[in-house]
């Protein structure tokens, strides 16, 4: 098996299979980040091609210091985060919620809940969504998330404490649902 040095390598000279392989390897990754960033899918859509171009763009300056999957990450990141900027300044996405019908299996239950959560942070602020999703997804400190974002950090911990807050009640009758059918009792649950 080819390692990533190898086929960035190849990459970098041209090789449009090595380019199709790397693609083929992280978009899903790639796709993914864009999408929780950006809240918006067709706006997710359009801000992955601009992070792919500059990822191969960017190939030569990958040092193998870190693995390239964590290195292709923080490009989505940066990419993503730059093109936002001026779609913030002019409206605040939303989207509306999906509605699911759900089986009873197991499986079933965790991708409904997973929609739910995504519906959810689709709704907030696009900067609460933004440092919710560096902090709590991606495990950012308030600082590297100001540093990144041009905030301080302690508008960072309020974007983040807004973004709880509005998760909470949003999923408040999720968590509601979840319990009564269990049969859980939420008077011992954790404030």
């Amino acid at each position: 098996m080819e390692t990533d040095a190898a086929i960035v390598r190849r990459a970098i000279e041209g090789d449009e299979r090595a380019m199709r392989l790397l693609w083929n390897q992280h978009a899903p990754h790639v796709e993914a980040v864009v999408r929780r960033l950006a809240g918006d899918p067709d706006l997710a859509q359009d801000i992955a091609q601009e992070v792919w171009i500059q990822i191969f763009r960017a190939l030569p300056s990958w040092r193998g210091d870190a693995k390239f999957s964590t290195w292709i990450h923080r490009v989505a990141i940066n990419r993503t985060l730059n093109a936002l900027r001026p779609v913030k300044r002019s409206a605040a996405v939303e989207s509306e919620i999906e509605e699911h019908s759900v089986i009873v299996e197991q499986d079933a239950e965790n991708r409904m809940l997973a929609q739910n959560i995504e519906a959810a942070a689709a709704r907030l602020s696009p900067g609460a969504r933004t440092v919710f999703y560096l902090h709590d997804v991606e495990g950012f400190t308030h600082e590297e998330i100001a540093d990144q974002l041009g905030i301080t950090p302690g508008g960072s911990k309020s974007q983040l404490f807004k973004a709880r807050a509005k998760l909470r009640r949003l999923l408040a009758p999720l968590v509601d649902t979840m319990n009564s059918s269990t049969g859980l009792d939420r008077s011992y649950a954790a404030p």
